[in-house]
Formats: C-alpha cells, structure tokens, sequence
C-alpha cells in the first residue's frame, strides 16, 4: 500500500484538507485509542514549543506513544547516514514528524522511508502550522471565503499559505519588503497577489497574519532585517485599514515592538491563542488521517 506523506501542502487535495478539518472538529477535546500501540518519532534539528507539545500530546490523546530526539542523540553525530539511519527507525515507529534546516532533509526522509513523514517545519513549508490557521479562521468565521492579508516576511508560513490557496481558492495578499518574497518556485501557478505596501495589502482584509523577521538559522541577519521590515509591523495604524472584525493571526513565538505591538496582539480581534490551540486538534486530525 502506498504511504502518504506531508511534506507540503500540495500533498493534500481539497477533498483531504475539509476532511482533516472535519476530523479536527470531531477530535477536538476527545480523547480515544485509536492509536493505541503505534509510535510517533519527532526528529527535532531546531528547538521548539508548540509543534513539539502539540505532536505529544495529540498522540498521547489518541493513545499512543511518541519519541523526541535530535541528530545530536543518534549515530547521525558519528557519520551515520540520514538514509540507512532513516531505514531502521522505518522498522521502529510508525510515523516521524521532523522539524530541519533544510527542506531536502524532508525529502531526503520520504525518499527512505516506508512510513508516513510530517514535516514539522522547515525552511521552505510549515504544513501543519498553516491547515491550523485555517481551521481556526474556518472556526470562527464559518468559511474561507475571505480576504487574508499576509504582512511580513515571505517565509515557509507565507510558502504554505500560498500553497494552500493554489487548493482552496483562497483570496490571499502578500506584503513584504522587495527582497523578501516567497519562494519562486511556490509561486508558480498561483494567483497570489505581491503588494509591496502594507497599507494596501490590509485594506479590508478580513483576516491580518504575520510572523516573526527573523526566523531560526537567519540570527546573523537580524539588524538588516529589523531595518528592512519596520513599515510591516501589524500595529494600530495598519489595522485601520483591514476590515471592521478582521481576525489577528501569529503562528509564535511573537516579538512583541517588532513584528506586532501589545494591543494587536492582546487586542479583540487577536486569536493567536485559539490558534496555538488548535495546532493540537488538527494534529490529532493528521495523525488518525496517515495512519488509520
């Protein structure tokens, strides 16, 4: 039989993501066994809060069990190779989440391996992070059919997004600074609109994201980046443009004075918390939808 993956957005089609999003519903505040002696690997390069607890924790809900390491716990730090390394676990585990560097680690991963990979993050797609965003916005204003506002960097988050409205028609601006577009190659063969001034990206946008400037692996560019992005903060002048009840997103960790000021983020219309929340539920969702 052959196994799926996701390592993209694109490994999904739109009749797989309604369904996670419906599973994601169903799961949500329920415990069961439905998973009951299977085993979740997360294979972790970068630090992580959210999408480490959140894997965790959905399967232990579901009631299996899950494994956390780093290169630096296995043979891969003595010259072990990623593929015969990524052959054995295939026979240990039953399904592995990995958060890397490089996106070619994914697919290095999927290349070996006879079990299902998630890809946890990675510089070119966050998967997980974004069905949860949509989830949430799904949640709260009962349809997709809205105007999002990416303002920020043109990130892995920014590349998922882009991905997932390619799938599900979604109306989706992105702003950033020239130099800091998404991925070419996302692009490709999508009707995203790049609007390089922010004020123009939110004007009545139902839904406002934005992400961190400097992301894991890009601290040497920090001051650059800082310089380069302050008209994209998401602050009270900005919003005034986007739509009466617009929704607040931020995938966290959040840098407050940068990216966002305290009354976006702490504000009525912020549901970064739901959201954070809800990494758990559609994660649940993944899990029961690779492996049952």
């Amino acid at each position: 039989m052959k196994v799926q993956h996701l390592t993209s957005i694109k490994d999904l089609d739109k009749k797989e993501i309604l369904k996670i999003f419906n599973m994601s519903k169903k799961l949500k505040g329920k415990v069961n066994n439905s998973l009951q002696g299977k085993v979740l690997l997360l294979y972790f390069e970068k630090p992580s809060t959210r999408t480490r607890i959140s894997f965790q924790t959905a399967m232990a809900h579901l009631g299996g069990s899950s494994i956390y390491t780093t290169p630096h716990d296995m043979q891969l730090s003595r010259g072990e190779t990623l593929s015969d390394t990524d052959k054995v676990l295939s026979r240990y585990v039953n399904v592995i989440v990995a958060r890397t560097y490089k996106h070619e680690t994914i697919t290095d991963l999927v290349e070996h391996s006879s079990i299902p990979i998630i890809n946890g993050l990675s510089n070119l797609e966050h998967p997980c992070q974004v069905l949860a965003d949509l989830f949430t916005i799904l949640e709260k204003r009962k349809t997709l059919d809205l105007n999002l506002a990416w303002i920020g960097d043109g990130n892995n988050v920014c590349n998922s997004f882009i991905e997932a409205s390619k799938i599900l028609k979604l109306n989706l601006k992105v702003s950033t600074p020239h130099g800091y577009e998404p991925s070419m190659k996302v692009l490709e063969g999508s009707n995203i609109q790049i609007e390089h001034d922010p004020i123009k990206a939110v004007k009545d946008a139902d839904v406002v994201i934005t992400d961190t400037w400097v992301s894991m692996g890009e601290e040497s560019e920090r001051e650059k980046r800082i310089k380069g992005f302050h008209r994209y903060q998401v602050n009270s002048e900005l919003v005034k443009h986007a739509s009466k009840n617009y929704l607040f997103m931020h995938c966290l960790p959040a840098h407050r004075g940068y990216e966002v000021t305290d009354e976006i983020i702490d504000g009525q219309h912020s549901v970064v918390f739901d959201e954070a929340e809800n990494r758990l539920h559609v994660q649940k969702a993944i899990l029961q939808f690779l492996l049952k």
